[in-house]
């Protein structure tokens, strides 16, 4: 085997690309138990499908999309994420995005792999800079994940979360230049 043979990375077990309107049902099944769970998002936890598909769909200069499996997952939507601008007017130059992987897929890389390709798609699009407003901070492992992206911890809102389990934790406020 070359050397550039054994030094290229192996391709991923999913594609990212714009999600679109046939995507919703399986969407909407990652977002479901999320959104029920309350522990990650700020959501009302009995947000319908109706709202949650208004809310979750964006358009220009934001996107929604999909991490979609291949290989043995092929074709099945095991991730999705939201890109937007954070503030209107502005604040319009710095966006915001959020991600949510489907019930037994966490901890494989698509959560990272979404925000790879969101902090892609915000540059592409023109903003300066990503805002986190609410990463809750109990949620250690998207904490960790997003400061492996280079996100910082700006401040923490104490109490500004109440957790179902935990009861009130902080908010982070989390950010990185593009």
């Amino acid at each position: 085997m070359s050397a550039t043979a054994e030094t290229r990375p192996a391709p991923s077990p999913w594609e990212i690309r714009k999600a679109t309107a046939q995507d919703w049902p399986a969407i909407w099944e990652i977002l479901e138990p999320v959104i029920r769970a309350g522990e990650t998002f700020t959501w009302d936890r009995d947000t319908t499908e109706a709202q949650a598909r208004a809310k979750w769909f964006k358009t220009a200069p934001g996107q929604t999309f999909a991490a979609v499996g291949t290989g043995g997952s092929d074709g099945v939507v095991l991730g999705t994420g939201e890109l937007h601008p954070n503030q209107d007017g502005g604040g319009s130059h710095v966006a915001n995005a959020g991600y949510m992987v489907r019930d037994g897929y966490g901890g494989q890389g698509v959560a990272r792999a979404l925000c790879d390709y969101s902090l892609r798609a915000a540059r592409a699009a023109g903003f300066r800079a990503m805002q986190f407003n609410a990463v809750v901070e109990s949620n250690v492992r998207a904490v960790a994940a997003w400061q492996g992206m280079g996100f910082e911890i700006i401040g923490t809102v104490p109490e500004a979360f109440n957790h179902p389990r935990l009861g009130y934790v902080g908010l982070h406020v989390m950010y990185r230049r593009l």
